[in-house]
Formats: structure tokens, sequence, C-alpha cells
């Protein structure tokens, strides 16, 4: 099992103080000071890891970036062959799981996007998140259609994740709109799949 140094206990522990900050008060209310508190560490510690409270804010958003990507190879990495219909299904819950749900996550996600039209630092980590989202319905899309299809498919699946991922943080029932969005992203990439003749692998 591998030892986990202070240094990475300590920059995770102000990733997540960044986060309860962000969501308690907002990203232009969150300062190093509400960050140290919450993480219970002097303020210093923060310029002393990451150069200061915009260099922390770029660590937290590529955590979020990372949950979502390990969520994604957490449910194909357990040596099951998963057909590509059932992987475009696990793309799907992977970016409607709890972590993602929860409400430091939707809050943080909603004040860094606002702020990512201000900042091209956080408008590049806006674009990669976009990007590989995009690529990996793609991938699986294209081993069921033709270029042009797959291509179509993976641009309009990933607005409706987006879309519906939106909608649902911003609800006032958050945990049904969640729940409902995700089976309605499923539902979307059947019917694109359906018309075309795709293999039905499950």
């Amino acid at each position: 099992m591998p030892i986990v140094g202070v240094q990475e206990i300590r920059r995770k522990q102000l990733i997540d103080a960044t986060l309860a900050s962000v969501a308690e008060y907002g990203l232009h209310n969150t300062t190093i000071n509400s960050i140290s508190r919450l993480a219970g560490m002097s303020s210093g510690i923060i310029s002393h890891y990451f150069g200061g409270k915009q260099g922390l804010i770029e660590a937290t958003v590529r955590q979020l970036l990372d949950e979502l990507k390990l969520a994604l190879l957490r449910k194909t990495d357990g040596g099951e062959q998963h057909s590509p219909r059932q992987r475009l299904m696990i793309i799907v819950e992977a970016n409607f799981t709890e972590f993602q749900r929860s409400q430091p996550t939707t809050r943080s996600w909603l004040s860094f996007w606002a702020q990512a039209m201000h900042d091209p630092a956080l408008a590049r980590l806006q674009h990669v998140n976009s990007r590989r989202l995009y690529s990996n319905l793609r991938y699986s899309f294209r081993q069921l259609l033709d270029d042009e299809a797959a291509t179509n498919a993976a641009l309009q699946t990933a607005a409706m994740i987006d879309g519906f991922w939106l909608r649902s943080a911003l609800s006032p029932a958050p945990s049904t709109d969640f729940a409902q969005a995700e089976a309605l992203c499923k539902s979307f990439i059947e019917q694109l799949l359906t018309p075309h003749g795709a293999k039905a692998c499950h």
C-alpha cells in the first residue's frame, strides 16, 4: 500500500477546504483566510504549496476533473469487457456520481465555470473537460456508427449531459432531477443508436 506523504495530505486538505469555502461563500468571497481557516492551517501554507489563491483554485478544478476521470476508470478497469453501448452508459454514470451531485461539488463547478469566462487558465481547464467528454463518447460511438454519425452523436450527447447536469444542479430538487437526468441521457443514447441498426450489445 503506497505511503501518502505529509505534503500530499496537506494539499488534499487545502483542496477540500477550497471546495467547502466556495460552496459556502462563493468563489469571489473565498479568500486565503477562509480556506486556511476551514483547513485548520496557516494562510502562508497556501502560498508554499500552490503559490497563492489562484494556484489553489486551479488545482481544485483539476481535482474535480480527476474525479470525473477516476469515476470512469473505476467502472471500466475491473477486468470486465464492456461493449461500446455499455461504455456509453458508463460515461453517463461517471458524470452523475454521488460526488458530482453533491452540493459542494455542484456549487464549485458552477462558480468555476462562471469565472472561466474571465479567467484564461480556468477556460483552458473547461476546454479540457469538454474535450475529454466528447472524445470518450466519440470513441464508443465510432464502434457503432459511421464517422459523421458518431461525431454528431458525441456532440449531441455531450451537450445533453452538460445541459442536464446544469439544470439539475440549479434545481430546487436536485436529487430527483439528477436521477432523471441520468436516465434521460441514457435514453437519448439508445434513441441515437436504434435507427442506425447498431449492434445491441448488452
